[in-house]
């Protein structure tokens, strides 16, 4: 199959996209937080909460925040989708009303979001301000409830057992090839290959897609409880049909602090690995040459995007490897003290603001980032969406924690059978395009499993 280019960016004259933000009113949101006894008996976990329907999450190590229903949702596109999503939510919260009796991070306003890898592609982004949100942090928890003005109570009938549905089975899943065929894909590997040692970059990440349809439709909490339970050192999120499990946090802010867990260079951890044997798979990847060049360009990346809006940094001089249950990463956490005059406004810069400076990052991107996003929209063959994009949630004060859409799906929104699984890999000059293959074949694997999938 050959590979389409995606279109390119497109806008009016002044370069500002189209942006909607349709549960915008005069009324105010009225925002009310308090704490909330939520046991952790195995039934009453933030995951065992959610709806089948729309759920939003993010959870790591049994705590985040969970969400249902939609008190505000703001659409975007294009160039500006971050600047337009933030000025939305920034309007919304001037005309709240907000009570918080637990005031901590993920309390009193929040909003969820996702947002594209392209400028140009039709996904564009979402931020949604649930109805209720329910959270947990350090063995405290809340509830929190979001109306617009008189609104009638948002519904918490969720928090009694008996109003849940039960969760179901997608059952049997039958897979086919994306916009590209896995055969076709090393060639294109090698095409990126030729044109990294050519000298036209030093990096570039490339993704394929894989459909999977599954014999009932797909209760998105079967996928979310069976990745939080397996991959409980990634953060579990599920925001707007795009759900997964990232190992990648892009950015957290909090009280003026910053940090970034930068993810490059990888290799396999095969099923029924011994421990032994898993240390000397992992001291091989620290001794790669391949990876540690693709680690140090995705570290470079974060650093240099940090660095403005930070008065002093931490950049680890060596990765460390983090172990996941299918695969093994070089990983470095990037550190900062945000510069409280460092945004836009002359005030601390948002998480969000943050997020849209590291985007896109070597890790999914390349080096340097123009050529690399070229060189993914000439080649590639397909529109990833919000693949690859920031994923995550911000509160009233800027605060909040954006991972990277990585480990992912994204539910059909007009067949509920019907999932697109991704996977991406870096590419540079000692890469070889069917090791490329394989390791996208172990990052497919959470989501593969977390259908139900048995490989």
């Amino acid at each position: 199959m050959s590979a389409t280019a995606l279109p390119q960016p497109a806008g009016h004259p002044a370069g500002r996209p189209d942006a909607t933000a349709p549960g915008l009113d005069a009324r105010p949101l009225v925002v009310r937080t308090a704490a909330l006894d939520l046991p952790d008996d195995g039934l009453a976990t933030l995951m065992g909460l959610l709806p089948d329907a729309r759920p939003l999450a993010w959870v790591r190590r049994g705590d985040g925040i969970v969400g249902w229903g939609e008190a505000l949702r703001v659409t975007v596109r294009g160039r500006r989708r971050f600047a337009d999503a933030a000025a939305a939510w920034q309007s919304a919260l001037e005309r709240a009303v907000v009570r918080d009796d637990v005031r901590l991070p993920g309390t009193g306003p929040v909003a969820f979001g996702s947002f594209a890898f392209d400028d140009a592609s039709q996904d564009g982004g979402v931020l949604v301000a649930p109805r209720v949100v329910v959270g947990r942090r350090g063995g405290q928890a809340w509830i929190t409830t979001i109306s617009q003005g008189l609104d009638a109570a948002p519904t918490t009938a969720l928090l009694d057992p008996s109003a849940r549905t039960p969760i179901t089975s997608p059952g049997a899943v039958v897979e086919a090839d994306g916009a590209i065929a896995a055969a076709d894909w090393p060639g294109i590997v090698a095409d990126a290959v030729g044109r990294i040692q050519a000298g036209d970059l030093d990096k570039v990440v490339l993704a394929r897609d894989v459909v999977a349809t599954t014999q009932a439709p797909l209760d998105p909490r079967w996928v979310l409880r069976r990745l939080a339970i397996a991959y409980e050192a990634t953060w579990t999120f599920s925001v707007a049909g795009m759900l997964g499990a990232t190992p990648e946090l892009l950015v957290r802010s909090e009280k003026g602090l910053v940090a970034s867990r930068v993810l490059a260079g990888t290799i396999r951890r095969e099923r029924g690995m011994t421990e032994d044997d898993a240390l000397l798979r992992a001291a091989q990847l620290a001794r790669s040459s391949k990876d540690l060049e693709e680690h140090e360009h995705a570290v470079v990346s974060v650093a240099r995007a940090l660095e403005p809006f930070c008065t002093s940094m931490n950049v680890p001089e060596q990765p460390f490897v983090l172990h996941l249950p299918n695969v093994m990463h070089l990983a470095s956490d990037v550190t900062g003290v945000l510069d409280r005059a460092g945004g836009a406004d002359g005030r601390t810069p948002s998480s969000l603001a943050l997020a849209a400076a590291l985007h896109p990052s070597a890790a999914v991107c390349g080096t340097p980032t123009t050529r690399a996003r070229d060189l993914i929209r000439e080649i590639e063959g397909m529109d990833r969406g919000r693949y690859a994009g920031p994923v995550g949630w911000m509160g009233a004060d800027g605060d909040g924690e954006w991972g990277i859409a990585l480990r992912s799906a994204r539910l059909d929104d007009a067949d509920p059978r019907r999932v697109r699984l991704f996977a991406g890999c870096g590419v540079v000059a000692a890469s070889d395009p069917a090791s490329e293959l394989a390791e996208s074949e172990a990052k497919l694997v959470p989501m593969r499993w977390a259908l139900g999938e048995r490989r």
